[in-house]
């Protein structure tokens, strides 16, 4: 698989994602950190890539790059934002090879060296023809990954593609897990596989005869599909925790208004970069489902125990492997910290107790039930058939005061007195707001 990185990118479309037009081409290269030049060279070359993904489809079915930008709220999540994958995760010359692989094993059983025949016979002219070897590595990848299947023990081997599961669904079982896919890939922790194979099962269901898209049975949105681009660097990492290496990364703080800066190869455009380089090894990834953040939490050398917020983190590299011994230690120290982190906090402990109103009507008690689903550890305790109280020791109140404040009137603090006054303050800072213009309003 190829390591080029693709960080400029990630960032232009994060920001074409969230910011739509508000920028103009200056702004937008400045925010970038990147020239107007670049902004321009950049935004040809993501054009191009929706070009050639789309060069075999029907005109219908093609669209442009800003037609990618226009957002209905009810719609989920398209490839504007996983075509990326697709057009940059491999070389293009992979990217042909493979897709020739796999179009020549769907319909028959083949060996390495027939799949060498048909990628000569039918490789681009400009591009090199694959020797046995690499055939073979690609072989084997595809294998790993479960694209395709070895039907034989002895030499020489034979390869189909493996779509024996989808082959023996029926129309109604496809459709079935078409739906089941889409709501998932939507409400759940967002993930590329889960777009990729949503847009696989649309596929499939049109050479069956069917428009999903006009058999929708939901429609849902994830609100901050933008990062679904962060999972560009989770195997990275989570690569590098399996085999306890260090990571080095420039960190762009997303407090500083700064999302991306380019690599100082030239030194005719030589720039002081606004990141900060660090060393760090990596212990675990979190998720914060209320922000919709990727973290990376890890250990470095000088300053301990640290967390970056995974839109920041560009130019990743692969160092040194630790010690298991060192590792498990470090790993150990980091889950007592964080044995009672709403999200990520690792500061004092304190208890916060709550008591919440029950809704004043019949029906399902949906403040019961969020503060179940939500409230982790939290410890209910009855109190009256209005009210019910609530009791958490947990990291600091920085990450679970938002929680606590999405309640509104239905949440009442109790304790840690001081963070009560705290929401009495600002109850009465957004009263204020409401206060009449006119006495006779």
């Amino acid at each position: 698989m190829a390591r080029e990185s693709f960080d400029k990118e990630i960032q232009f479309l994060r920001m074409l994602s969230l910011a739509g037009g508000a920028y103009s081409r200056q702004q937008f290269a400045d925010r970038l950190g990147i020239s107007v030049h670049t902004y321009d060279k950049t935004l040809r070359n993501l054009k191009e890539m929706v070009t050639v993904l789309q060069q075999d489809l029907p005109a219908e079915q093609g669209t442009e790059l800003s037609e990618c930008l226009r957002y209905n709220y009810y719609e989920s999540a398209d490839p504007l934002l996983l075509f990326l994958f697709r057009a940059k995760s491999l070389k293009e010359t992979e990217s042909i090879r493979l897709a020739l692989l796999l179009t020549a094993l769907q319909t028959q059983e083949l060996t390495a060296k027939a799949l060498q025949d048909i990628c000569s016979e039918q490789m681009p002219t400009d591009y090199p023809l694959p020797d046995e070897k690499t055939i073979r590595g690609d072989l084997k990848y595809l294998e790993e990954v479960g694209v395709i299947l070895r039907v034989n023990e002895g030499r020489p081997y034979r390869y189909r593609a493996a779509n024996d599961l989808i082959d023996q669904l029926t129309d109604d079982e496809l459709l079935d897990l078409y739906d089941y896919v889409d709501v998932t890939a939507n409400t759940q922790t967002p993930s590329v596989q889960g777009y990729l194979l949503r847009d696989t099962l649309k596929k499939v269901l049109r050479k069956r005869g069917f428009t999903p898209e006009t058999t929708d049975t939901h429609r849902y949105k994830y609100n901050y599909h933008s990062r679904i681009l962060d999972e560009a660097h989770l195997y990275t990492i989570f690569g590098a925790i399996q085999q306890r290496k260090k990571i080095r990364f420039l960190y762009l703080s997303p407090k500083k208004g700064q999302n991306y800066v380019s690599q100082n190869t030239n030194p005719l455009f030589e720039r002081e970069s606004t990141g900060v380089t660090e060393n760090v090894l990596p212990l675990r990834v979190v998720y914060d489902h209320q922000y919709g953040r990727w973290y990376l939490i890890g250990h470095q050398a000088r300053m301990g125990i640290m967390k970056f917020r995974m839109e920041g983190l560009t130019q990743i590299e692969e160092g040194d492997a630790v010690e298991e011994e060192e590792y498990v230690k470090k790993l150990s120290h980091l889950e007592e910290q964080m044995r009672t982190s709403w999200v990520t906090d690792t500061t004092r402990a304190v208890t916060v107790a709550v008591r919440f109103f029950n809704p004043n009507r019949s029906g399902a008690n949906f403040i019961r039930e969020r503060v179940e689903a939500q409230g982790q550890w939290g410890v209910i305790t009855e109190e009256s058939d209005s009210t019910f109280l609530y009791e958490i020791e947990v990291n600091g109140i920085y990450e679970i005061k938002p929680w606590l404040r999405s309640f509104g009137s239905s949440c009442e603090v109790l304790e840690p007195r001081w963070l009560r006054k705290q929401f009495i303050a600002e109850w009465k800072e957004i009263q204020s707001y409401y206060e009449p213009v006119r006495e006779n309003i």
